[in-house]
């Protein structure tokens, strides 16, 4: 359990390493951050100003989903008519549909474009908008600095079609030009041009003064269509509200809103007809089938009332029924007049009067009633053919009347008939600019500015790769760090002005974390000597040298001798950087009569010990030395102003410095003074740059290399210290220079306070 506890513990101090490492990383580029917000803001208000601004104009449409028109006037004529399926979905396409805006880009003459080849890039961003065209009925206007341009008619043939046209004034008129082509034409008067992919009608009122050319394009009905639908927008508002909302975007407000204006006008129109159409049609098919009906009727009637006048009879039914009914009546006035017989023929004899008027009046309705018997005998096959001609007659005159209903119920319908499509508003002129949004987008082109700084912080701190940790250091080289000097402050303000001279720790600062680093580092050189070194009688030699230059070798290497000198001990400091040494700014000195000026005359010396001595005479000349005696050695050893501290700088720049310091002189020199000082201190030129620090580390007892924190670069040093090793020479310390404190610092060990005085 502890284990594990021990393990989360580390890894979220890990997290917690690596998170601040990032915050680190960008704090310590927040310049190139700064810079990439700046120019990314830049950015944004330059593209704010170039483009053009957007407007927008919105209109309501409130679609009925089931028309009323028909079937509000009964069902009858209703099922006559197609069903109507006018869904919102279905009209939304409707209204993106060609049917609808070829009417609207036929009226305003949106196929025409024309253009300003006069406006830059530059003049949009110093103008921040710029005249754009407008599409009436009339025709197509476009403002410039010469003047308007008008176009009431240019219609082309399919080869012309996205092509761009040159239009410019004359004298007389204007000349329109494609390629090689040029028709010449005057103003305000309709032409028709034939030219070799086909007929130019153009209709031009006015055009600027001057050689003001103009670009004129006749777009195909698909492009315009196209550009139209990507700036409109048709969508349901709400969910099954039957209301459209239609929304047009464009750089003219006045444009926007009269091409959405007209873009309803056209669907309702559209709508309108089709509603219309149906009505018509139906009509029109009536109109057709009313007379032929009415023919039919009357052909029907004619052949059944012939049949009755053939047949005798107006209504076989009903002239059954008058049979039936007479002959029920026959039969009852016969029984009648037979009881009255008997009793007539009880008291009289059959010649009475009475009784042969009943006979007579028998014998009538017997005949009556065989007469009405032979009829109805007769009459089923007459009343089949009277059924089928009567049914005949009624079907056609059923269907004859029932069309003749439904046409003047339809004349209704199309007198008061209204479309499916209602218009709730209009497009009304806004001004409202909808893009650019110029906050949002310098807002967001600071931020992407800002978010490329960081990247680019990232990637220069992957590819740099610079020294910050000492263990990474250590772990890299094989070297351990020895010290880690912190920046000083009041050096690092001081240092700002360059006509100031380099100052020491002990005299500006001596109470900083520099210079105590300094003397943790006096104190880890001297319990780091070997013991035998350290009980010799000669001075101990310390080489500073660095990967590359400005890592503060010379700073370390003066300080450094300050510290020692601080122990009573006599301390020289060399400058062996014989090329662009620069200790002898710090001690307050001259460069001259130094090293390289020594090493120079005594070989000198040497070499002229002959008869002819003039080369030597004129080195002496040229360092200024008189006599002899000027050649010893005290003369090139100065004393630094500071107590226990000699310094020998560099001398004058020789051509051979490598040469100089590999020459015997030189150990000699070292020899003697070793037996005279209690440590040396050679400040030596990079080992990258030049092969002096392998020379001299030959005789040093302790190498000491100095690189600068989040400056130098971990694949330089690493290089470095492996050229020392393949020279056979041991790096014994690395020094971690201009350390940086604080939160911006990750390795940076982030010390509060300073041990003493600290003011």
């Amino acid at each position: 359990m502890d284990t594990n506890s021990k393990d989360l513990s580390r890894q979220s101090a890990d997290n917690d390493n690596d998170l601040l490492g990032v915050i680190f990383v960008l704090l310590r580029g927040w310049k190139i951050i700064v810079l990439f917000a700046i120019l990314g803001l830049i950015i944004g208000i330059l593209y704010a100003r170039y483009e053009n601004p957007t407007f927008k104009s919105d209109a309501l449409i409130q679609i009925d989903e089931t028309s009323q028109n028909v079937s509000g006037l009964g069902s009858n004529i209703a099922e006559l008519l197609p069903p109507d399926d006018s869904t919102v979905q279905a009209q939304i396409e409707l209204i993106r549909s060609r049917m609808v805006l070829e009417p609207v880009v036929d009226l305003l003459h949106l196929g025409i474009r024309l253009n300003d080849p006069a406006v830059s890039q530059i003049d949009r961003i110093i103008n921040n908008q710029t005249n754009v065209q407008m599409n009436t009925a009339e025709g197509v206007v476009l403002e410039t600095s010469n003047g308007q341009v008008q176009v009431d008619q240019f219609n082309v043939s399919q080869d012309y079609l996205d092509k761009p046209f040159m239009l410019s004034r004359t004298d007389t008129g204007f000349i329109l030009s494609i390629g090689s082509e040029q028709f010449k034409g005057q103003l305000n008067k309709a032409h028709r041009f034939k030219g070799d992919s086909g007929l130019i009608e153009i209709t031009v009122m006015d055009l600027p003064t001057g050689d003001y050319p103009i670009t004129i394009t006749k777009q195909s009905l698909q492009i315009t269509t196209d550009s139209i639908n990507s700036a409109l927008s048709v969508v349901e508002k709400g969910t099954k509200t039957g209301i459209i909302e239609l929304s047009l975007s464009g750089l003219n407000q006045e444009q926007a809103s009269l091409t959405l204006e007209q873009v309803v006008l056209s669907y309702i129109a559209q709508n309108q007809s089709r509603s219309s159409e149906q009505t018509i049609n139906t009509i029109e098919f009536m109109e057709e089938q009313i007379p032929k009906l009415k023919q039919e009727l009357e052909a029907s009637e004619a052949i059944f009332n012939k049949f009755r006048e053939n047949s005798g009879t107006i209504d076989v039914a009903q002239e059954a029924s008058i049979l039936l009914s007479e002959n029920a009546g026959i039969d009852t006035q016969i029984g009648e007049l037979k009881l009255r017989k008997a009793e007539l023929t009880t008291y009289y004899t059959n010649e009475h009067p009475l009784v042969i008027q009943i006979n007579d009046q028998l014998r009538v309705l017997n005949a009556r009633k065989q007469e009405i018997d032979n009829t109805i005998n007769e009459l089923p096959e007459v009343q089949r053919e009277f059924l089928t001609l009567s049914e005949d007659v009624n079907i056609n005159r059923e269907i004859y009347l029932t069309i003749l209903k439904n046409y003047e119920q339809l004349k209704i319908v199309k007198a008061g008939e209204v479309s499916d499509a209602r218009i709730i508003d209009l497009p009304i002129n806004t001004y409202r600019t909808i893009t650019p949004k110029k906050q949002l987008i310098m807002l967001l082109s600071t931020l992407s500015g800002a978010l490329v700084g960081a990247l680019l912080v990232f990637i220069m701190n992957l590819l740099r790769n610079v020294v910050k940790d000492p263990e990474r250091i250590e772990s890299k080289t094989g070297v351990p760090v020895v010290a880690t000097i912190p920046r000083s402050t009041v050096l690092s303000r001081l240092s700002t002005n360059k006509q100031s001279a380099p100052r020491m720790l002990a005299h500006i600062d001596n109470s900083s974390l520099s210079y105590e680093a300094i003397k943790s580092l006096r104190t880890s050189l001297i319990l780091s000597t070997p013991t035998a070194v350290a009980d010799s009688q000669e001075a101990k030699l310390f080489l500073v040298t660095g990967e590359s230059p400005g890592v503060g070798k010379s700073f370390i290497s003066a300080n450094l001798a300050e510290v020692f000198a601080q122990l009573n001990k006599k301390v020289l400091v060399i400058d062996a950087d014989m090329r662009m040494g620069e200790l002898h700014k710090i001690f307050g000195l001259s460069q001259y009569d130094g090293l390289a000026d020594y090493l120079l005359l005594d070989e000198s010396t040497e070499s002229s010990s002959g008869p002819n001595n003039s080369s030597a005479a004129q080195i002496r000349k040229e360092v200024g030395v008189k006599h002899d005696s000027d050649f010893a050695l005290e003369n090139f050893i100065h004393p630094s102003g500071m107590e226990h501290i000699d310094f020998i700088p560099r001398g004058k720049h020789p051509n051979n410095p490598a040469s100089l310091l590999i020459s015997d002189k030189f150990d000699a020199l070292l020899t003697a003074l070793k037996s005279q000082y209690d440590y040396i201190i050679i400040d030596s030129p990079p080992v990258l740059a030049a092969s002096d620090a392998m020379v001299i580390a030959q005789h040093a007892d302790q190498v000491l290399m100095v690189t600068r924190y989040d400056n130098s670069m971990e694949r330089q040093l690493t290089y470095a210290v492996k050229q020392m090793y393949k020279s056979d020479i041991q790096v014994d310390g690395i020094i971690l220079n201009d350390v940086k404190q604080g939160l911006m610092s990750k390795y940076s060990y982030h010390y509060s306070y300073a041990y003493g005085n600290n003011k």
